[in-house]
């Protein structure tokens, strides 16, 4: 049998001036060897109920999922952790999911993968959407059962018997980041075994997948918030020539473009989320391009309201946006014909402020909205278009 022993990188418990409590300390995380007995858990449902070991002592068996939204590893087993559920739940196989990543944990460009976050809320979300139709527990709050489990990375998962007793832990199969079955289906070997009274085949594997986001490494948030917030903000003026360019978008990347005004109260409203989603993505081939409407002479003012929200160029695009002969990805239009500007960037747009459109490579329009952004949704159209093979 293999223990798994991850030894975090001590830390001090320090006070972030970002943050609203002290820092939690690096612990020696240690994955439960076979044989012993499952930890009791209380934890808290994507269904508003809380659920804890004794739930599922009827079982011939407990499957136990360490998972999470936004890990690329775990989105890909979401369909196979369904299959496992429904395939053997008549069989007296109980299957739970926990998140045990502390949402405040993760940076935004860790989430570049996903449309949500690993909030409790964020789960109900994904739950809903996947038909989940086992339970999904959270313990991003105290990361106790985590601990207690020693589940290091997502997907990380644990098998017992009837008595509660480890009998398998690591990775599903073999497939890594692919949606198909590949290679030693570990899990279901271990299930099977199980009924029929058997040994595993195999009793421990090692989990790959994105690593526990462990409370301490809050710390790596708030670094990472104030290092963007110390990224310079430019502006640039806007002609005709530089519009039709940025539309045919003869790069690699993914064009977010936002029409926007200081005086509009849903782009004012909308522009945080715009900037969150671009630190979402900035690790990616995508780049957010805000262009104001506003009158040359507010310049001042556009570029004041761009440097208090932070409209940085990320450092990556910020070399993209070099090779392009550019300086800055936030415009203000210099032309006096606002319809100059609409046919070269978006005929169909009718004016309205704020309006948005996503542009693949080529200059293909693949998503547009007029009116205030719904966030998930507009992530939801960058997701689809990153998930192609070879992107």
């Amino acid at each position: 049998m293999r223990t798994s022993t991850f030894i975090l990188a001590s830390i001090l418990a320090i006070q972030s001036p970002l943050l609203a409590q002290p820092l939690a300390q690096a612990e020696a995380i240690t994955t439960l060897t076979i044989g012993s007995p499952a930890p009791d858990f209380s934890l808290p449902g994507v269904d508003g109920k809380n659920h804890s070991l004794s739930d599922f002592s009827d079982s011939k068996a407990l499957v136990i999922v360490f998972t999470c939204n936004h890990c690329p590893d775990a989105r890909a087993a979401r369909s196979k952790v369904i299959a496992l559920h429904e395939d053997y739940k008549n069989k007296g196989v109980a299957l739970v999911a926990i998140s045990g990543n502390d949402d405040k944990a993760l940076r935004l460009d860790e989430l570049g993968y996903s449309v949500y976050g690993d909030s409790l809320e964020d789960m109900r979300n994904v739950a809903e959407e996947e038909n989940y139709g086992f339970p999904y527990l959270y313990d991003g709050a105290t990361q106790k059962t985590t601990k207690t489990y020693g589940a290091v990375a997502t997907p990380h998962v644990f098998v017992f018997d009837a008595d509660r007793k480890l009998r398998y832990t690591g990775r599903i199969d073999d497939a890594r980041r692919s949606t198909k079955n590949i290679g030693t289906p570990y899990v279901r070997q271990a299930i099977d075994a199980i009924l029929t009274g058997k040994e595993p085949e195999t009793a421990t594997s090692r989990p790959f997948g994105c690593s526990t986001k462990w409370s301490w490494k809050r710390d790596s948030v708030a670094k990472d918030n104030a290092k963007w917030a110390a990224l310079p903000v430019s502006l640039d003026d806007l002609d005709q020539k530089m519009a039709t360019s940025l539309t045919a978008n003869k790069t690699e990347k993914l064009r977010l473009i936002n029409f926007w005004s200081t005086v509009c109260g849903p782009c004012v409203a909308e522009f945080p989320d715009l900037i969150e989603t671009y630190r979402r993505f900035q690790n990616r081939p995508f780049e957010l391009i805000t262009i104001s409407v506003d009158p040359v002479d507010d310049k001042g003012q556009v570029k004041k309201f761009l440097a208090g929200h932070h409209a940085a160029l990320a450092p990556r695009t910020a070399k993209s946006v070099q090779s392009e002969d550019r300086t800055s990805n936030n415009y203000i239009y210099s032309g006096a014909n606002l319809d100059k500007l609409a046919e070269a960037i978006d005929p169909n747009w009718n004016g309205s402020l704020p309006h948005s459109v996503l542009i693949a490579p080529g200059g293909k329009i693949i998503w547009r909205h007029s009116g205030r952004i719904n966030a998930v949704e507009l992530r939801r159209a960058i997701i689809k278009y990153m998930d192609k093979p070879g992107i």
